[in-house]
């Protein structure tokens, strides 16, 4: 039987999608790896009892602005000053961006002194240091135009409250109600520290990973029976020298709990809740940023369970059930389920700026209850698990304070076993390597650039050999669109520059300039050199991804489609002369790209500089390869087109003479 060429590419593609399917479910699946080194979990009575409980603050991505904004400012006073003072946690950590360090057009970005000024005063001002243990790590922000750690411009290191200690990441003990918590800060900042956009991902070479590791190990040391991870990047944004993953190296330490991040500022708003199970059984939780959303996380580990919920600025009452947990966080190699199952008590935590009246309980459709009091925040009540333990159950927790202020939350709870799946997107970006997605999408973009004129050139060659006929497609726009192209990858001047130019922006370097103040280095899409300094290549890909979309790809298409008009002008000559107006809208979508070019080679000049955008083949002589092209369409003798006619000629006669 005979198998056509179409029926084996669709075989081959549905074979490379099932792959690719597979391998994208093997990825966000939250079942915890079999080969993890784990420790079984311990068991606790969970009763009324306030022992076994800590709770802590998350804030993430301040973004301290003296240009952006102001009240960022002063509401971060108000977390220091009134939030902090109400719940009392054992410990706040701040994780990252802790400042803006862009300049006042929001494209140019150094370090700037006012901005920690600021940060050092609010502390100071608050006593907010006195209160409580003030954890705080770097973001990428904190790190853009820092040449070196002891570099005069690396503020964090004065300005905060670590940095003195602690120049990058670090562990800190905590002992509360009979339990040991170590708190293991990473700084994955890049070192040297580029402006951006080119500082959006972070590495930990190796000797910080040893660092890690020696962090982890003095936990243990320490006998801690818990460890809390922070830091600012995800762990899909942190590359590592090492052969291992970081969410590797953290799942090698099975009292780890949780991974705590910001950074991605829930992409926008779209995605509040960015939260996953990583392989290695520990919750990992991206907070939504203060910048925008003035949230920020309060977190509670109770009788081994580990809790949270973020919360808006200003919301009070403040309300944790951490008994029973939500069932969406439960962590099955870090948990004792049966703690839960054979628990005597409900536990609740109310925080609000006066006195708590009232706490209430409500399971499924049966009346509210009144908890009692116990000690601090903490409010219990007994109940009895056994007759919820079918299915997923819903609790709801009341509370009323003194002012008459009132909040309600619902969250569900099992107690058979039962999984809740997190959001399939959640899982995806935090469970991903976005090194590899940008990578993935950078070279899909250069193979769909270069592959299908390739093709038709190929094709061409074979017509001229007489071994292929000349496509006969019934569909019109598929007819046209090939065409085009088909005439396009045979004009020689238009043909190679468009390859070259696009296997250029994969080997060559795209920029050479001031990429931190008073240092040379040069970009390439696969990384950068800076001060005897190699940084991997990451979000350089998704640059060149949206140039080649953007721009490269566009210019394409208007040369295609300018190629094809000009053979049909001498294939089929008329002698009606163009007017003013339909030469300007012929080359209106041309202008419009170079503007948008040129708009993006102005952000990069206020991002870089004048020598970066002079040596600039991303950006400014990509305009002039365009300009240059665009001349050629119009001017290339007629010679050029005559291989195309003998494919695509519809006239008896030859118009197209050698000039």
């Amino acid at each position: 039987m005979k198998v056509s060429m179409s029926t084996i590419a669709f075989l081959i593609f549905i074979l490379m999608l099932s792959i690719f399917v597979a391998k994208v479910t093997n990825l966000i699946a939250t079942d915890v790896e079999t080969n993890v080194e784990t420790i079984k979990p311990k068991y606790y009575d969970i009763d009324d009892s306030p022992d076994h409980l800590m709770w802590f603050l998350q804030i993430s991505d301040i973004h301290i602005s003296i240009f952006k904004d102001y009240s960022r400012i002063t509401e971060f006073k108000e977390f220091c000053d009134i939030t902090v003072r109400t719940i009392k946690p054992a410990v706040v950590l701040a994780s990252g961006d802790l400042t803006d360090a862009k300049t006042k057009d929001a494209m140019g970005s150094k370090q700037i002194l006012d901005e920690w000024e600021h940060y050092k005063r609010i502390l100071k001002e608050t006593d907010v240091t006195k209160r409580t243990t003030w954890l705080d790590v770097r973001g990428n922000h904190d790190n853009f135009n820092v040449i070196a750690l002891n570099s005069s411009e690396n503020y964090y290191t004065n300005y905060s409250v670590q940095g003195r200690n602690h120049s990058r990441s670090y562990i800190h003990q905590i002992s509360a109600n009979k339990e040991k918590f170590s708190f293991i800060a990473i700084d994955a900042c890049l070192d040297p520290g580029p402006r951006r956009p080119f500082n959006f991902i972070g590495l930990l070479d190796n000797k910080e990973v040893d660092h890690v590791r020696k962090l982890a190990q003095e936990s243990r040391r320490l006998n801690s029976n818990y460890i809390i991870w922070f830091g600012h990047y995800p762990t899909s944004s942190i590359l590592t020298e090492d052969t291992r993953s970081i969410r590797n190296i953290m799942g090698d330490y099975g009292e780890g709990l949780v991974y705590l991040c910001g950074h991605y500022h829930t992409l926008g708003g779209t995605l509040p809740e960015m939260y996953t199970l990583q392989h290695a059984g520990f919750l990992e939780l991206e907070l939504g940023d203060w910048k925008d959303n003035r949230l920020y996380r309060v977190a509670a580990v109770d009788h081994g369970q580990f809790s949270f919920i973020d919360v808006k600025h200003g919301d009070w009452p403040v309300i944790l059930i951490t008994n029973p947990k939500h069932a969406l966080y439960t962590m099955p190699s870090k948990e004792n389920f049966e703690s839960i199952v054979k628990s005597t008590h409900i536990r609740v935590l109310a925080f609000s700026t006066t006195p708590i009246e009232k706490v209430e309980i409500k399971i499924n459709d049966e009346p509210w209850i009144d908890c009692n009091h116990i000690e601090g925040p903490l409010y219990t009540i007994k109940w009895n698990p056994a007759l919820y333990n079918n299915g997923i159950q819903i609790i709801r927790a009341r509370v009323e304070d003194k002012d008459g202020k009132q909040k309600e939350i619902t969250q569900p709870f099992v107690l058979d076993g039962t999984r809740l799946s997190f959001k399939l997107l959640s899982r995806f970006i935090l469970m991903s390597n976005a090194t590899t997605i940008f990578g993935v999408a950078f070279a899909i973009m250069h193979l769909l650039n270069i592959i299908p004129l390739c093709t038709l050139r190929f094709c061409h060659k074979l017509y001229e050999l007489r071994k292929i006929n000349r496509p006969r497609i019934k569909i019109n726009i598929i007819r046209w669109l090939i065409k085009k192209f088909w005439i396009l990858s045979t004009v020689d001047r238009l043909f190679y520059p468009l390859i070259f130019y696009t296997l250029y922006l994969a080997i060559g370097p795209w920029a050479i300039g001031e990429i931190i103040d008073d240092h040379v280095g040069v970009i390439f899409a696969w990384g950068m050199f800076i001060k005897n300094a190699y940084l991997p290549g990451s979000f350089t890909y998704a640059y060149g991804f949206f140039q080649l979309l953007s721009f490269h790809m566009p210019l394409t298409i208007l040369l295609a489609h300018r190629i094809d008009k000009r053979f049909d002008e001498f294939d089929r000559p008329s002698r009606k002369s163009s007017s003013i107006f339909n030469i300007f809208w012929a080359n209106l979508p041309f202008l419009v790209l170079i503007m948008m070019q040129t708009s993006m080679t102005y952000f990069f000049w206020l991002a870089y500089g004048t020598l970066a955008t002079i040596l600039c083949p991303l950006r400014t002589w990509s305009i002039i390869l365009a300009l240059v092209l665009w001349y050629q369409v119009y001017t290339l003798p007629n010679h050029c087109l005559k291989s195309a006619k003998y494919a695509w000629s519809t006239s008896k006669e030859s118009t197209i003479n050698n000039k």
